[in-house]
């Protein structure tokens, strides 16, 4: 599955430079629209050179209207990996024949070829059937038009605002079950399923954004704009609940829901085992207590290091809850002044979420 993290990092940056708004590919652009085809290697490794006979050294700074021109030889086209310069024309490529290709046509069958052999990015642009192919190792990914890129990002725009008002309010009740001492770790765990479920839709949209380049900033402001602190309090609610909440545990448990396939995700038991805990407590309603570190975190200006002193000090919210104006005077970092700040703050909480609670 790691592997599967690694290629969805590569398309993204595959995607950013390709993006529309680049100079890259406004000159992909004027190829496709004069139908004349083009072969391009992004990159003149020795493995590329391996696989390059003939052709013409031009080096000369990249420009759309050069790469335009160039596209209207029979040859491939070598820019730099830095895509500033185009290095060679009209060139041959000769990959190893034996080297698998799903692809029917010789311009993109070679690109598929060349790809795997090199590492490199391999762009075809087909001459009949107006498709930009992009090629690196073993990832191939055809380019869609923009409009059906803004369609799905705007349907995943949805569907995450949607989700987002869920995790809201599944966030809501759980701060709720807290000053009740209630929660159970099924409780819990639905509301990881939830934030990875959120996650998931932000990864998506993210992709077209890069897709879509200059084109998805408005896209790109509804998302940052739905996600919010998503992601911070997440890892706040995993401090607060998991077995062990050391950095290393936690950065574990992130990867690790990163990496769950979707049936799995929707497996409660998946959730609990990845918390630390035995998967039988799926079945039991035990009750179980809260650092404290997410709920402590909304009250306004009060540090981390001050909500660590907290959490060291008392173990549990409830605790934290239940202490005095002396009690938390005692703690490190807080004097009269702030204990009082941070009364006022947790009843403040404690009201504003059993007001909005849905039972």
């Amino acid at each position: 599955m790691m592997k599967e993290l690694s290629q969805l990092e590569k398309m993204n940056n595959l995607l950013k430079m390709v993006a529309p708004g680049t100079a890259f590919r406004d000159g992909l652009e004027n190829v496709l629209r004069a139908k004349t085809g083009a072969l391009i290697v992004v990159g003149y490794s020795p493995q590329v050179r391996e696989v390059v006979d003939g052709g013409f050294s031009i080096d000369c700074d990249f420009s759309p209207n050069y790469l335009y021109e160039l596209g209207k030889m029979d040859g491939a086209i070598i820019l730099s990996d830095d895509l500033k310069r185009i290095l060679y024309a009209n060139t041959q490529l000769i990959p190893d024949s034996s080297i698998s290709s799903s692809e029917t046509g010789i311009r993109h069958r070679t690109a598929e070829r060349v790809a795997k052999q090199t590492g490199e990015l391999v762009i075809s642009i087909s001459q009949r059937r107006n498709i930009i192919t992009l090629y690196q190792g073993n990832l191939r990914y055809a380019l869609k038009e923009i409009g059906v890129i803004l369609t799905k990002a705007n349907q995943a725009i949805q569907t995450l605002e949607r989700y987002r008002a869920v995790l809201s309010q599944s966030f809501t009740n759980l701060t709720a079950s807290e000053f009740e001492q209630l929660v159970t770790i099924t409780e819990v765990a639905g509301v990881v399923q939830r934030v990875e479920m959120v996650l998931r839709i932000q990864t998506e949209i993210r992709r077209y954004v890069n897709e879509l380049g200059v084109e998805g900033r408005l896209i790109t402001m509804q998302m940052e704009e739905l996600i919010g602190n998503t992601e911070e309090e997440f890892l706040l609610l995993l401090k607060d609940y998991g077995r062990d909440s050391s950095d290393e545990r936690l950065n574990e448990i992130t990867n690790s829901l990163k990496r769950t396939t979707e049936n799995e995700l929707l497996d409660i038991t998946q959730i609990i085992k990845l918390l630390g805990y035995p998967t039988a407590a799926a079945q039991s309603e035990e009750v179980i207590s809260s650092r404290g570190y997410r709920v402590l975190s909304k009250i306004p200006r009060l540090p981390n290091v001050i909500i660590h002193n907290l959490v060291e000090r008392f173990g549990a919210l409830h605790h934290v809850i239940a202490a005095s104006i002396d009690d938390l005077d005692e703690v490190e970092g807080i004097g009269e002044v702030r204990a009082r700040t941070i009364r006022a703050g947790l009843h403040r909480i404690q009201d504003q979420v059993f007001i909005d609670r849905q039972i």
